[in-house]
């Protein structure tokens, strides 16, 4: 599908429903909502969840969105049937929730998940977004994957590895200025020291006056004075996986 004729975030946003477009499938040892857009498509996004797992339906609007340009989308559960973070938990136990579901503890998990794009999806041009823990995630493979030709990393950065510099496919990184999750320090730390050491292409852009998990908020939950940096961060994901993919 040629760029000029996919449909832009703004109108994708107004008039598809919330995870509704794909269906559940059973990938190897882990579950996957995957989405296939109307025209037969050689492209694909693996589509990394945040803390509240593959289920939300904000990470499955996302992966429904990608369809509508012209991805198959695949929303695997990487925590591979354990417990999502719920908004309800005791915050003080994060830690120690998240020991058995660390972002770079991924491998199995996306192996199975590019055999199945390449095998039974006829995938030859693989991407991978992600959203907060999906966000470190995505930082991981950029680290790992040469394979995979181009990433999308939402407010999510690996932290304890000497590596994370190292990147092996373009990578966008995309931040609030008001995350109270990643302080901008860090952020800074990032843009900087990849443009010292990282020999492939990449971006970090931080966006005024938003939050953690901006980028992929309901709809519902959108303060009208957001949505164009919404909108804006949406098109740059769309931008930057149109140009490598």
């Amino acid at each position: 599908m040629a760029n000029e004729a996919r449909p832009c975030p703004c109108e994708i946003g107004d008039r598809i429903e919330y995870g509704g477009l794909g269906q559940e499938h059973q990938i190897e040892h882990l579950q996957a909502y995957v989405v296939k857009p109307a025209t037969a498509s050689d492209k694909a996004v693996i589509v990394i969840q945040d803390i509240f797992g593959w289920q939300l339906p904000n990470t499955r609007y996302m992966a429904d969105m990608l369809a509508a340009n012209g991805y198959i989308a695949v929303c695997p559960d990487f925590f591979v049937g354990k417990e999502p973070w719920n908004p309800s938990d005791d915050w003080s136990t994060f830690q120690a929730w998240l020991q058995d579901k660390k972002p770079t503890n991924i491998n199995k998990e996306v192996d199975a998940v590019l055999r199945f794009l390449k095998e039974q999806c006829g995938a030859k041009h693989i991407g991978a977004v992600g959203f907060c823990w999906g966000g470190v995630a995505t930082h991981y493979l950029a680290m790992q994957y040469p394979e995979v030709r181009a990433g999308v990393s939402f407010y999510g950065i690996v932290k304890e590895r000497e590596d994370i510099y190292e990147l092996k496919f373009p990578t966008l990184f995309i931040f609030g200025d008001k995350d109270l999750v990643i302080p901008l320090d860090q952020v800074g730390v990032l843009e900087s020291k990849l443009k010292e050491k990282c020999t492939v292409d990449h971006q970090v852009k931080i966006f005024p006056g938003q939050t953690h998990g901006f980028v992929h908020r309901k709809r519902e939950d959108i303060n009208p004075s957001d949505k164009p940096r919404i909108q804006e961060a949406r098109s740059d994901m769309l931008n930057w996986l149109n140009k490598y993919m």
